[in-house]
């Protein structure tokens, strides 16, 4: 079967051929800048992975799914030579091929394997950790309910597993009616990019039920999500709108505008690229609060500040509550050399 590119979710909109209008409001306009936002290190990792790949193996380099959940990010790629497929039968037998940052079943490693490819494993590190996590309790005969959303690539990986073991439990609502066989053999574990707020809900309602409920070792919510999370509340409380720069098949990046909305954001939006923006967003806002989700680059919220300054927030506070500094290495097939620009793999 030929390559075919991945089939991206949302299509670009038409470019605002008019800029945004400086329309005055009572006070100072200004915007709220939250950080940490942006890359995380998995992220940089991944998108680092490609990039050197296409470097020392040359175009193209095949890419199951779309490296991180980034409109933008995937695009640069494709300019570069990536092709992106959606499962490894598309892509020519010997060829290399990376996979996501989202992780993989086994059984995709195995028919990568059995098609002779030349696979890349980027998988986040803390996804990874998910998926050794998933595997110790089916080991051990555990079923394990996974709190995440059924259809996302992290969870269709994580659940591979250990697919006779694993029940997904999307929501708060689904805690209340799932059923167990034994509830003194039970654990859960969740999805990396989910809402704190929400997951714990659903775990505090999964343990009214089942009190003898295990925990993680560790917490499985990565330190990327949370950051962003905790740093978004504490701009939405003060901004008029809030708007999150982030693709819509991006969890975290959907997720924050939710977090926005319930911590006091009067409205909140995501977009993926500045032009997006409407100028009726703006009418009687003084403070617009900006974050992005962990998949993207930092390039777009510079974009949209200064697409912002147009309309007269020229004035921007950063609202950080943490600093990050996490490092992860490349894939083992890749390590030696830095990628072209000395860019390192740093949250």
């Amino acid at each position: 079967m030929s390559a075919t590119a991945v089939s991206l979710p949302i299509p670009r909109l038409p470019v605002r051929r008019e800029r945004l209008q400086n329309v005055p409001v009572d006070g100072e306009k200004k915007i709220l800048l939250a950080a940490p936002r942006g890359y995380c290190a998995g992220v940089d990792r991944a998108v680092i992975t490609v990039e050197k790949a296409l470097e020392r193996y040359g175009a193209p380099v095949y890419v199951r799914k779309q490296i991180v959940h980034n409109i933008h990010v995937v695009r640069e790629l494709e300019q570069k030579g990536a092709i992106f497929v959606e499962e490894v039968d598309e892509v020519p037998e010997g060829a290399h091929v990376v996979f996501s940052a989202h992780g993989v079943s086994p059984m995709v490693v195995d028919s990568a394997a059995e098609r002779g490819l030349q696979a890349i494993d980027a998988t986040c590190p803390l996804v990874t950790k998910v998926h050794r996590e998933a595997k110790r309790f089916a080991r051990d005969d555990y079923q394990i309910l996974l709190v995440g959303h059924e259809g996302h690539e992290e969870v269709e990986g994580t659940a591979g597993e250990a697919p006779e073991h694993v029940t997904i439990v999307n929501n708060p609502e689904e805690a209340d009616t799932v059923e167990v066989d034994d509830p003194s053999k039970l654990v859960w574990l969740s999805q990396t990019t989910l809402s704190v707020d929400e997951t714990m809900e659903t775990v505090n309602r999964l343990r009214a039920r089942f009190p003898e409920l295990h925990d993680p070792p560790s917490d499985d919510i990565c330190y990327a999500t949370q950051n962003r999370q905790v740093a978004i509340k504490k701009v939405a409380k003060d901004a008029d709108l809030v708007i999150v720069v982030g693709s819509a098949n991006s969890s975290n990046s959907v997720r924050l505008v939710e977090v926005a909305l319930q911590y006091g954001a009067k409205a909140a939006y995501r977009i993926d690229y500045p032009d997006e923006v409407r100028q009726e967003w703006l009418e009687g806002v003084r403070t617009v609060g900006i974050t992005s989700g962990a998949s993207v680059p930092d390039v777009l919220v510079q974009e949209l500040m200064r697409e912002l300054a147009h309309a007269g927030y020229e004035s921007v506070e950063e609202v950080r509550t943490a600093e990050e500094d996490l490092m992860f290495s490349l894939p083992k097939e890749l390590r030696g050399d830095r990628p072209r620009g000395g860019r390192g793999v740093r949250a």
